[in-house]
């Protein structure tokens, strides 16, 4: 079973504030992203293994990579070859990166691939005031693009160094396409003229929303908030046929209708609108509350994939880049397509938006005639109906199937391995190998995420979180005659402070007998979210997060022992 962990200390930045000059300073001074040397890849292959295989085995695979590694071996021959491309090449791993870890992949983006950031419930219940909050919402994104391009965003750092900010520029008006081995990505606001408008979809009705003034000036949020009660009074009742729903297939299948679609020349002109877009808003109808302890891991849910065909998933492109959903309820989140950027761009840009909305709005709205928002039709033929038909009951069969577990554990939070300096980032992890170890009586693959922006053009890096330490720690916690705090305490030596920003991660596990787990560490509370198939009779995610509660509780009483 492989076992997936992402959580927000990708995210670590020190964030401080330069000028422009310095800002471009830093920018050049980011270095390309190094081959690490033969032998170092080959040790980290065999750590990596260590916990994990049997002496046998583990013996026999030493020997392999042996002859692998050696003077004239097939290994030296490639390390060459990487070194070459890195020599050529601004990031030699980034594109591989791209291409293999998504756009090769065949899977359908929503649970599969994209990502969703759950934020905390907004106080309001009613379309009113959501309106008003999506108004303030596209203000402050166009005020964080606003930022990218006059250079004044600030320069993030990591451990003191400055993190390659290339990836800012790509979040806004791109869109993946699909194709029939594989998908491309399209930047449409590195045209000449950029892109002015956003998408907007309620209903299942799609309208293109244009956000600045004749003069290029961004518009008010009072502005923004009457073109919105404009698109609301055009789309009163939902579309009985919902678009965004073919964006869900599986991406030869979706490619197919893709050019079907597109041989009308009314559906190539709304497509382009929505590919072209900033972003997109999803105004979604409220989710369905079944309790306060379900809420939670339900509003998780509608972020990623819309809840399904008869709740909001007809309310999203999943191709898009940026999705922002704000629900009637108060539920908002983002939910974004990882081939463009994966999370600390992203969280970035979360935690502007959560800083601008405290803030009040001071902007006077100019006395200028503002055009209708235009609704974007489509002419469907017998062909795609039947795409469409065919993609909501895919849509709702792979929904049904994932299960989605999110909790507050609210016993501590990152403090208590501080206090013992641990990090709070591998006393998590290793409560949760602990976890999955008391649920299926094994120690499994399992990887995290961290970020390579520290290289010009660098993206993320999997970090196998087993090791030959934690896996002693873990077959000695339940032995009384073994000092498992020491063993606990090497495992988790403190690292750096982390920023970690409000929400938490949702999205699908990497294999159908797996597990997603994402965790986002507060001051005296750690946020959870833990997905798994319901197909897969081995792994359940509602019995996982219940161990994962009792072991955190367990490795606090080792470490504050009650008389």
């Amino acid at each position: 079973m492989i076992f997936r962990n992402i959580h927000s200390g990708t995210c670590r930045a020190w964030l401080s504030r330069v000028s422009l000059r310095q800002e471009l300073c830093f920018f050049s001074s980011v270095p390309p992203q190094p081959v690490p040397p033969l032998a170092q890849t080959l040790q980290g292959y065999l750590r990596a293994l260590e916990p994990l295989l049997p002496l046998e085995e583990l013996s026999h695979t030493r020997r392999i990579v042996h002859d692998f590694g050696r003077p004239a071996g097939l290994g030296t021959q490639l390390q060459e070859g990487l070194e070459k491309r890195a020599r050529l090449n601004k990031n030699w791993i980034s594109d591989w990166w791209v291409q293999r870890a998504y756009l090769e992949s065949r899977q359908p983006l929503p649970v599969h691939s994209n990502a969703a950031i759950s934020l905390p419930r907004r106080d309001f219940n009613d379309w009113r005031s959501q309106l008003v909050f999506a108004s303030r919402l596209i203000a402050a994104v166009l005020d964080f693009k606003a930022k990218i391009n006059t250079g004044q965003l600030p320069v993030e750092f990591m451990r003191r160094k400055p993190l390659c900010k290339e990836l800012y520029p790509l979040l806004f008006s791109s869109c993946r396409i699909p194709g029939p081995k594989h998908d491309y990505i399209a930047h449409y606001g590195r045209s000449r003229r950029s892109p002015t408008h956003i998408t907007v979809v309620r209903n299942y009705q799609f309208f293109q929303l244009e956000v600045y003034n004749s003069d290029g000036s961004r518009m008010t949020e009072s502005q923004i908030h009457g073109q919105l009660l404009r698109i609301r009074s055009q789309s009163w009742k939902t579309d009985k046929e919902p678009m965004g729903i073919l964006t869900s297939e599986h991406r030869h299948t979706w490619g197919e209708a893709y050019n079907r679609l597109l041989r009308d020349k009314l559906n190539q002109e709304s497509v382009r609108m929505i590919e072209t877009g900033l972003f997109s808003l999803c105004l979604d109808s409220p989710v369905m509350r079944i309790s306060d302890e379900k809420y939670a891991s339900r509003k998780a849910a509608q972020v990623l994939h819309g809840g399904g065909t008869f709740s909001n998933s007809g309310n999203r492109w999943f191709d898009k880049t940026l999705q922002f959903v704000v629900g009637e309820d108060g539920s908002w989140g983002l939910l974004y397509e990882q081939a463009t950027a994966e999370g600390p761009p992203v969280a970035t840009l979360l935690d502007h938006v959560i800083e601008y909305c405290e803030k009040p709005d001071t902007k006077r709205a100019p006395l200028l005639p503002l055009p209708m928002p235009k609704k974007l039709y489509f002419h469907i033929d017998r062909e795609i109906k039947r795409d469409i038909e065919h993609a909501k009951q895919n849509l709702d069969i792979l929904i049904n199937d994932l299960d989605v577990n999110v909790f507050n554990f609210k016993k501590f939070g990152k403090n208590l391995p501080k206090q013992h300096q641990m990090s709070p980032n591998s006393f998590i992890q290793v409560a949760l190998q602990l976890a999955y170890y008391r649920v299926h009586s094994e120690v499994c693959s399992a990887c995290d995420i961290a970020t390579q922006r520290m290289f010009r053009g660098g993206r993320t890096e999997y970090i196998r979180s087993p090791t030959k330490q934690g896996l002693q720690f873990i077959l000695a916690f339940d032995n009384p005659s073994v000092s498992v705090r020491k063993l606990l305490e090497d495992f988790c030596s403190l690292d750096s402070e982390c920023v970690y920003f409000l929400g938490v991660m949702c999205f699908g596990p990497l294999v159908p007998d797996g597990y997603a787990v994402c965790y986002n560490p507060q001051a005296d509370h750690i946020h959870f979210s833990i997905t798994a198939f319901n197909c897969c009779e081995d792994t359940n995610a509602e019995r996982l997060a219940r161990t994962l509660r009792d072991t955190m509780c367990h490795l606090q009483e080792m470490l504050q022992p009650t008389v």
